[in-house]
């Protein structure tokens, strides 16, 4: 089923192309527990590439365009494990560095951009930081100012907003996919090693907000068309030699079916060298993993999370040894606070669910209260968990 539905959203490409976000400043949005029907996993691309450790930093759009906070930003990575910075290329307030790319430039925004960003990569390289570069997709406010013909609707043909007022870009327009590619394969170009995808999925559908039309969509499932979108993606990025990654949202690693927001596990994880789920414990409803306060136990979230998701790939034929890369959880959201002791043990749940590697978001990429849960060396602590080891669900 969901293999002939890809097939034929590639077919409808060409009139797809002839048709007329994580965010900076706040932490990622909760999603919505509610879920589509299920559909089934897409067969593993030929050919994956592996992941190295990496263990990273997020550096907003505002950081990364400010040479001190850079300055300070390659200290800590000079002087603890982290190896990688998640960099803001593109998010919702548009690009963040200066395009050579005519198309890419007419939707620039005006947020600023980078200084030099090839001289910062270099700099990145010669401190041996693999520079990463994050794209946000679909939540693009102002590619859909640009280009309205690309966004999605309402019943009356008009733009479709989200409660905050911002429009969103169609995922099924064919021309928006070919569109962030070219910054991929720029910013791969410029000396980034690795791309990351961010804002894969659709808005959540609101009943307080008007439903939402997808213009040439044809019927095909909003899983299929993100996995469509990711294989296309990777297609490209692979063959320029770097890495292809993807976020999602924490649930998507224990919910069974797709999110109401199209993420699927079964349907993206084969599509992309890296899965990086945002399992943050604030994220999740109080009852989850049967933990009374989610927030409160962040080692027993993370490593209930991570471990369905390594029991996921493993079902269908992944098992790499860092195909999976999570988001952790940098910030205080709600209570207790979090510090140094929250990200040691979100960290440690990483390592016992058998992956070594890991992400922390800081909305304002702030890491000096974090630091003591960093080591001054990258050292292997993964454990090595085999497949009878998995845990049952609850």
């Amino acid at each position: 089923m969901l293999r002939r539905s890809l097939i034929a959203l590639f077919a409808v490409a060409p009139s797809l192309a002839a048709q007329g976000p994580a965010a900076p400043g706040a932490p990622v949005q909760r999603a919505t527990p509610r879920v589509a029907p299920a559909v089934r996993a897409l067969p593993a691309p030929a050919r994956r590439r592996e992941s190295p450790v990496i263990r990273g930093l997020y550096i907003n759009r505002f950081a990364a365009q400010s040479a001190k906070r850079m300055r300070q930003m390659i200290a800590i990575a000079d002087s603890t494990e982290s190896n990688a910075f998640v960099i803001d290329v593109k998010d919702e307030f548009g690009l963040n560095f200066a395009s050579a790319d005519p198309l890419v430039q007419r939707n620039a925004g005006r947020a600023g951009v980078i200084p030099n960003l090839r001289a910062l990569l270099d700099t990145l390289k010669a401190h041996r930081i693999l520079a990463i570069a994050r794209i946000v997709v679909f939540k693009d406010s102002v590619t859909a100012r640009v280009n309205p013909q690309w966004t999605i609707r309402k019943a009356d043909g008009s733009a479709w907003r989200d409660k905050h007022g911002l429009t969103w870009v169609n995922p099924y327009h064919r021309e928006l996919w070919d569109y962030n590619v070219r910054i991929a394969e720029e910013c791969v170009r410029l000396g980034f090693g690795e791309v990351q995808f961010d804002y894969i999925r659709f808005p959540e559908p609101y009943k307080s907000l008007p439903t939402q039309i997808f213009p040439s969509s044809n019927s095909i499932e909003k899983p299929v068309a993100l996995a469509a979108f990711l294989s296309f993606a990777k297609a490209r990025i692979s063959a320029l030699g770097v890495r292809t990654t993807v976020d999602v949202f924490g649930l998507v690693t224990s919910v069974p079916g797709a999110l109401e927001i199209g993420q699927h596990w079964e349907a993206l994880s084969p599509r992309a060298d890296v899965v990086l789920p945002m399992v943050y414990p604030s994220h999740y409803p109080r009852g989850a993993f049967n933990i009374a306060r989610p927030n409160a136990d962040p080692y027993s979230v993370v490593k209930a999370a991570i471990t369905r998701a390594r029991e996921r790939d493993e079902k269908i034929g992944i098992r790499s040894s860092e195909h999976v890369r999570p988001w952790l959880q940098a910030f205080s959201l709600g209570q207790p606070p979090y510090g140094a002791a929250e990200v040691r043990a979100q960290k440690q749940a990483v390592y016992d669910a058998g992956y070594d590697g890991w992400v922390l978001w800081h909305p304002g990429s702030k890491y000096e209260s974090f630091l003591p849960a960093l080591e001054r060396q990258l050292v292997s602590r993964k454990k090595v968990v085999a497949p009878s080891e998995m845990p049952k669900r609850n």
